[in-house]
């Protein structure tokens, strides 16, 4: 699952710009297909958004659940890759972007029937 929160009026219309933007980052940092995550949206009024101190409207916070497994080197790269992406392709400064990788254990997946650990048919490497 992929979270993301911002300010209903300047994240409305760029939904479909950022999620294009996240997944062709997962592909390419990860290797994980198109797609392949459940991706939300919180958009926010802004009695219910405090944003930090120096940030503009355009202020998103992205969460990203992960299975634990891939190297700091990988995720630095997916990190990177959001910041410069966001900025090139949607006009997000990286100084208006704060991203957060939650990694757990894959027994703590439930997918398709199953807990993570027992999924030998994923279209992407985990342990890289």
């Amino acid at each position: 699952m992929i979270s993301v929160y911002g300010l209903k009026q300047t994240l409305a219309d760029r939904r479909a710009k950022i999620a294009e933007v996240i997944f062709d980052c997962l592909e390419m940092s990860l290797g994980v297909p198109k797609q392949r995550h459940a991706l939300r949206f919180e958009l926010l009024e802004a009695e219910n958004f405090y944003l930090p101190i120096n940030r503009s409207q355009d202020f998103i916070v992205i969460e990203i659940n992960l299975m634990l497994g891939r190297s700091e080197q990988i995720k630095k790269r997916l990190i990177k890759g959001l910041f410069s992406s966001l900025q090139s392709r949607v006009g997000i400064l990286p100084m208006d972007v704060e991203i957060t990788i939650k990694e757990q254990p894959e027994h703590c997946w439930g997918f398709r029937g199953m807990t993570g650990n027992e999924a030998t048919d994923l279209e992407y490497q985990v342990h890289r």
